[in-house]
């Protein structure tokens, strides 16, 4: 029998072993009855592989063993660690011993006695505690370790004294120039074998102890694996074969007919696997979308069910396909979901790439390092969810995840490419993701409590935001008012304490250098008259090179404090945020005095124009300027300069900017109470609303009685 007959005839007879349609006949066949071995030795005992990492190391070993390149197949060097980390999950014996074994296994049958039915039996056996994945990738890295050190030994003859001598005790072929024909066979045989196996892996990860395939589904789709099982290790064991022929072969035999046939029987063999390929990768294809659509469906009927805790939402979201599917910040540590029972969990949504390492500095101390967290026990943890921009992960992408997940404190998942389509979508669709990161809170019980808390965070920080719902959110707003204190919230140590000590403090911003001159010099001429205020530059909203220049000029200059470019992007970040916030909740500018000053500074104006904000602390007493009229104001200091001992700074600097009108000639009556806080009656001289005089301060006591009163009727 031809060897193309016997391939089909093998094949033949695997199919009907597993469930196809056979014709009648009197009796089975000893092929028969090796392919029925062969499923009888599958008795998987929980043994588990990386596949997935194996595989890919496997395929740089054939790159580099097929080409003189030495770049483009680099694996992360987090991947590559995880490597040399991996075992053998549920078994005492190591990982290198297992590979070792096969391959040991696979060159004694290559090179002693016995057909090719036997050799594949036995290493079938070997493999029997495997998953089927886990069988095929643990041959291919066999057969790829052997085939790498025999390439190893070629590559580095020309260079390496210990490679020739090497080689000449093995006896290897001193030119492969004969052999290219029949290499390049084999290299496209392996290939097809690796398309396969992926195939196979991707079935195997698919979550089907929680999502159910279709009976006749799941029936077609099983004999293409054991099929693909079959001829993929009989594959194997036939390219070891050639390498083994190849090394032994004597000169005169290098261009014998011995090597067109055995080129000519390899690309037989790869047509035939890649159509056992084909048909495998239809069913699987088939079995993919089919568990998307049941998932997608079981995702959004689990988020409308009332839970006790979080577990089977996070289980469902991360852990179909792991037990362990997250990684625990800097210590890299894996762990399963349980850990974050009973703990609110914020889903953070992104590219790969965040954003700027700025923008993750400010995000890490917003939740992990704010200066209230100490003040009780985190009760909230984060999970970093990264999402491509396409539908598959680029190498670029997956290298920033890496970088980027051992970096950061908060939790993330292990590998976010495998994340299910179904997921993806949910995520896309119902939480409305496009680009911009996102923070989605789930509550104990695993119930969205808010879409998006990224503003709350920027705004309050986590201890203060937490439980980041939308209650708290406004909440938060009720208790907030227009304030130097909101205004800078712990951006800055020293702009903090001022804010506490009650100083009066300015901030200001432009990008205009000579207005900024201008005003400093006129807030010093103010100052040196024996006026306690604090200037502070914020910059602008989108920041160049020219912020840095103006930030050495006001260093240089020591025209006052000027934040740190890190808390400039804070600052200005906080405001986008409060606008955001704002707008969601529904509010509008005529009736939200924090939105109508917020916006205003956001203004593209602000920035060329330049402004300036001063008030006191918590005070809501605050002024605004535009840039030109408050330098037209402080040039005229000694005008109204003398008011400030009688109304304060801020009330001589309103009433210079806004005096009574002339023609108001009656005495004005109107009044305002003010509900007493501590420390409240050491402010300056309250200005009048109405003339915009200073008013008279007054002491009221109130009486607020309410009684319930029993009427009888």
């Amino acid at each position: 029998m031809c060897y193309f007959h016997e391939l089909t005839h093998s094949l033949f007879l695997a199919m009907h072993s597993v469930g196809y349609p056979r014709s009648q006949c009197s009796s089975p066949s000893p092929e028969d009855i090796l392919v029925k071995k062969i499923l009888l030795t599958h008795d998987p005992d929980g043994r588990r592989v990386d596949s997935e990492l194996l595989l890919r190391m496997m395929e740089n070993v054939m790159y580099y063993a097929t080409t003189s390149n030495v770049c483009g197949l680099d694996l992360p060097d987090s991947a590559i660690e995880n490597l040399c980390n991996t075992g053998v999950v549920g078994s005492h014996e190591s990982l290198g011993n297992t590979i070792y074994r096969i391959s040991h296994e696979i060159l004694c049958k290559c090179s002693g006695e016995g057909d090719l039915q036997e050799r594949l039996l036995a290493v079938f056996e070997l493999l029997g505690s495997y998953s089927w994945d886990a069988k095929l990738v643990l041959v291919l890295v066999a057969f790829a370790t052997n085939y790498g050190e025999f390439w190893l030994i070629m590559q580095l003859c020309p260079l390496n004294p210990l490679a020739v001598s090497v080689a000449m005790l093995k006896q290897l072929p001193s030119d492969l120039g004969a052999f290219k024909r029949r290499f390049k066979a084999l290299t496209s045989l392996v290939k097809t074998m690796l398309e396969v196996t992926k195939c196979v892996i991707e079935f195997e990860d698919l979550p089907l102890q929680h999502v159910e395939l279709e009976e006749e589904t799941m029936i077609a789709t099983m004999s293409p694996i054991y099929i693909a099982a079959y001829w993929v290790i009989r594959s194997a064991l036939i390219c070891s074969s050639q390498i083994t022929d190849m090394v032994a072969a004597k000169h005169e035999q290098e261009h014998s007919t011995s090597t067109a046939i055995a080129t000519w029987e390899l690309s037989s063999l790869v047509c035939w696997v890649s159509h056992i390929h084909d048909n495998l990768r239809r069913q699987v294809d088939l079995c993919h979308n089919q568990i998307e659509a049941k998932l997608d469906r079981k995702l959004s009927d689990l988020f409308k069910k009332t839970h006790v805790d979080n577990q089977e939402i996070l289980q469902m979201l991360f852990a179909l396909e792991d037990d362990f599917p997250l990684k625990q910040g800097y210590a890299q540590a894996k762990v399963k979901v349980s850990e974050l029972i009973k703990k609110e969990v914020i889903l953070l949504v992104s590219k790969p790439k965040i954003g700027s390492l700025e923008d993750l500095l400010l995000l890490v101390q917003q939740t992990y390092d704010h200066p209230q967290q100490n003040e009780f026990e985190r009760q909230y943890e984060i999970i970093w969810v990264p999402i491509p921009c396409s539908s598959r992960w680029s190498d670029v992408e997956e290298k920033e995840y890496h970088q980027l997940s051992n970096a950061l404190p908060m939790y993330s998942i292990c590998k976010p490419w495998r994340l299910s389509t179904a997921i993806v979508n949910y995520i896309r669709r119902e939480w409305h993701f496009m680009e911009e990161p996102l923070m989605v809170v789930l509550d104990r019980q695993g119930r969205v409590s808010s879409s998006n808390a990224m503003d709350m965070i920027w705004i309050w920080g986590g201890p203060k935001a937490y439980p980041f719902s939308v209650a708290r959110e406004l909440q938060l707003w009720e208790e907030a008012s227009w304030s130097l204190q909101l205004l800078v919230n712990e951006i800055n140590p020293l702009v903090s304490y001022w804010v506490e000590e009650r100083r009066t403090l300015c901030l200001y911003g432009s990008d205009d250098l000579e207005w900024i001159n201008e005003f400093t010099l006129l807030m010093k001429e103010i100052r040196s008259a024996g006026v306690q205020l604090e200037l502070v530059y914020v910059g602008k909203k989108e920041f160049d090179e020219h912020v840095r220049d103006i930030l050495d000029t006001i260093a240089e200059g020591k025209l006052g404090l000027s934040l740190s470019y890190l808390k400039m992007q804070f600052f200005w970040l906080r405001l986008e945020s409060m606008k955001r916030s704002k707008l969601r909740l529904g509010r509008t500018n005529d009736g939200d005095i924090v939105l109508k000053e917020v916006a205003s500074l956001l203004s593209p104006n602000a920035s060329v124009d330049g402004w300036a904000v001063m008030g006191e602390g918590s005070s809501t007493d605050v002024i605004k300027f535009g840039g030109k009229q408050f330098i037209e104001c402080l040039k005229l200091f000694q005008c109204w300069g003398n008011d400030i001992e009688k109304l304060g700074l801020l009330g001589a600097i309103r009433n210079a900017l806004e005096p009574p009108p002339p023609a108001l000639k009656y005495s004005c009556n109107h009044s305002s109470v003010i509900p007493y806080v501590e420390g409240l009656l050491t402010q300056g001289t309250q200005v009048c609303k109405e003339c915009k005089r200073p008013m008279e301060k007054h002491i009221l006591y109130q009486c607020i009685v309410t009684e319930e009163l029993n009427l009888r009727m």
